[in-house]
C-alpha cells in the first residue's frame, strides 16, 4: 500500500483563498535606516540649499537667480570653472596614459617603485601639492632661488602659481593617478598572446599600441577622464591655496558669496548651478560607459 498523498487544503466555494506567500518586510526594514542616512545626508542639504536659492532679499527688486546668473563675476567664474577643469583633465589623460603605457609596457628598474609613488599620491590631501609647488616654483622658492644665484637678477623668473596655469599644473600634477591606475588595471587584463602576435606579424610598436592596446583601453580612459573633470570641476583647496585671488572659480566664488560677504541666497544660487553642472557631467560619465560597455560586450 502507498503513502498517503499530502493532503491539499481545502476551502468553500467563493471562499477566501489562502496566500501562497505572505510579504517578507524585513528587507523593506533594513533598507530603512540607509536609506535615512542618504536623505539627511545628502538630498536634505540639496533641497535646503535649493530652498535658500528662492528667497528674496528685502530691498532687492529682482530675483536672486536673475541677479547673479546675470552678473560678470559669475560669467567669469563659470568660464574659469570650465576652462580649468578641461584643460586639466586633457593634462592628466594625456600624463596619465603616458605613465601608465611606460610602466605597463616598457620595464625598468624601478617601476614598481614607481607605481608605489603614484599610488601614495591618491592617500594626500590636495593642499601638499599647492604647498609643494610654493616651495618649488613660488617667487620665492627653490627654482627662483637657483635661477637668481645664476643670472643675479632679483626679479622672480618665475610668477604663474596666482594665474590659471599654476592652478592647471597643480592639478594635473594631483589628479594624474586617478587616470594612471584605472589603464593599469585594464593593460593588466589585456592578454599577453595579442601583443605576441602582433609583434610576430611585423606591426610596429606605435601600431601596436594604436590598434591593440588603446581600444581596450578606451572604457578605462573614458572612466579616469570623467572622474578627474567631475573632480576639477569642484576643486576648491588647489584654487584657494595656488591661485588665492587671481583665479575666481564657482566654488571660491560660493566661498566668496557665502563666508565673506555672507550673501546665502546668492551663494544658494551658485551652489545649485555647480550641483547641476556635477549632476549633468555625472549622467554623461554613465552614459558614455554604458555605451562603452554595450561595445565591448557586442
Amino acid at each position: 500500500m502507498s503513502a498517503p498523498a499530502a493532503l491539499e487544503p481545502i476551502t468553500a466555494p467563493g471562499g477566501p483563498q489562502p496566500t501562497a506567500r505572505q510579504r517578507n518586510w524585513k528587507p523593506v526594514l533594513w533598507s530603512l535606516p540607509p536609506l535615512l542616512v542618504v536623505l539627511f545626508i545628502a538630498v536634505y542639504p540639496i533641497v535646503r540649499v535649493l530652498a535658500e536659492s528662492t528667497v528674496t532679499p528685502t530691498g532687492r527688486g529682482t530675483s536672486v537667480w536673475s541677479q547673479v546668473l546675470g552678473s560678470e563675476s559669475f560669467r567669469n567664474a563659470l568660464w574659469r570653472t570650465v576652462f580649468i577643469a578641461v584643460s586639466s583633465t586633457a593634462g592628466c589623460l594625456i600624463l596619465g596614459a603616458f605613465l601608465a603605457i611606460v610602466l605597463a609596457f616598457v620595464p625598468f628598474p624601478g617601476s614598481q617603485v614607481v607605481g608605489r609613488l603614484i599610488d601614495t599620491v591618491l592617500t594626500l590631501p590636495s593642499f601638499l601639492i599647492t604647498l609643494a609647488f610654493t616651495f618649488l616654483y613660488g617667487t620665492a622658492g627653490a627654482v627662483n632661488a637657483l635661477i637668481t644665484s645664476i643670472t643675479g637678477n632679483n626679479e622672480p623668473a618665475l610668477n604663474f602659481l596666482s594665474t590659471p596655469l599654476g592652478v592647471i599644473l597643480a592639478e594635473i600634477t594631483f589628479f594624474t593617478p586617478f587616470v594612471v591606475r584605472p589603464l593599469l588595471a585594464a593593460f593588466a587584463q589585456l592578454p599577453r598572446e595579442q601583443l605576441d602576435v602582433a609583434a610576430s606579424l611585423g606591426a610596429s610598436p606605435w601600431r601596436v599600441l594604436r590598434r591593440v592596446v588603446l581600444p581596450e583601453a578606451w572604457p578605462a580612459l573614458a572612466a579616469g577622464g570623467s572622474l578627474v573633470l567631475l573632480l576639477t570641476l569642484n576643486e576648491f583647496g588647489i584654487v584657494l591655496f595656488t591661485g588665492a585671488k587671481g583665479v575666481i572659480t564657482l566654488p571660491a566664488l560660493i566661498y566668496t558669496r557665502g563666508i565673506v560677504t555672507f550673501d546665502l541666497p546668492g551663494a544658494a544660487v551658485l551652489a545649485s548651478v555647480q550641483v547641476l553642472l556635477s549632476l549633468t557631467l555625472y549622467i554623461g560619465y554613465r552614459l558614455i560607459f554604458a555605451r562603452f560597455t554595450v561595445e565591448k560586450e557586442n
